[in-house]
């Protein structure tokens, strides 16, 4: 599925990559994932646009640009099955902080392999089958309809254990569409569990649907801001509920 470029450095290829995984990345985001600094992961990033691998958005007044893959980044990246990310400014803000908590989680679980979104409908369509989503019902031609997560924590090695599925929640959904997701999640076999991240605004009203749906022994809740945290608060197998 990978074959890189070799034109071009292995650390270019890598950041194309994970731009491409990922949909849009930030300097931030980059420098925190690679310990450079903000002024090493920015030129690294508008030397890839210089070459037109990368293109550049800055939808949001005070926010950082957003980097995503173009056709040709994708080429020099080796990446199939993927398509380059349109940001727009209602986009803007969700992929701003979930490129942060990938960032934030490849650090802090260093034995788990971070997958986007993006990456993961990939792999269920190519599967055939969903792999860390939940099902919501049927879509109109029969087949499953699902609710893919943000994020994925995919343990990495041999052992025989489930992915965590991560959501990123800056904003409140109508209360019926949060109870059938959380539902959704509960009855889920394909992960071990559920972590949201919250906006402040969206924690109690997400802690509502979760009491709904009778999901709390699947989903556990912690604010958007200790994602970001230098260390976690805790290891994914004790903070996701229903974990032995």
């Amino acid at each position: 599925m990978v074959q890189a470029d070799n034109t071009y450095s292995h650390e270019r290829v890598e950041i194309l990559q994970w731009t491409a995984r990922m949909g849009a990345v930030t300097d931030q985001a980059l420098a925190d994932r690679r310990r450079f600094t903000l002024a090493s992961a920015r030129s690294r990033l508008l030397a890839a646009e210089r070459d037109r691998q990368l293109t550049r958005r800055r939808p949001l007044a005070g926010e950082p640009a957003l980097f995503t893959v173009t056709r040709a980044g994708l080429r020099a990246s080796g990446l199939q099955g993927l398509e380059p990310c349109r940001i727009s400014v209602a986009n803007a803000p969700h992929a701003i902080a979930c490129v942060r908590v990938a960032s934030a989680l490849e650090r802090c679980y260093q034995d788990h392999r971070v997958v986007g979104e993006r990456e993961l409908r990939r792999d269920e369509r190519l599967a055939g089958a969903a792999l860390a989503s939940a099902r919501l019902g049927n879509a109109p031609d029969g087949g499953p309809l699902l609710h893919r997560p943000d994020l994925v924590l995919w343990p990495r090695g041999p052992q025989a254990r489930l992915p965590i599925a991560v959501e990123v929640e800056l904003t409140v959904k109508s209360p019926r569409r949060l109870a059938e997701i959380c539902r959704a999640w509960a009855r889920c076999r394909l992960v071990e569990g559920v972590l949201y991240l919250a906006a402040p605004e969206v924690e109690h009203a997400l802690g509502r649907a979760i009491a709904k749906a009778d999901a709390g022994e699947a989903i556990i809740v912690l604010p958007l801001a200790a994602a970001t945290a230098e260390r976690s608060p805790a290891s994914p197998e004790r903070t996701v509920p229903g974990d032995a």
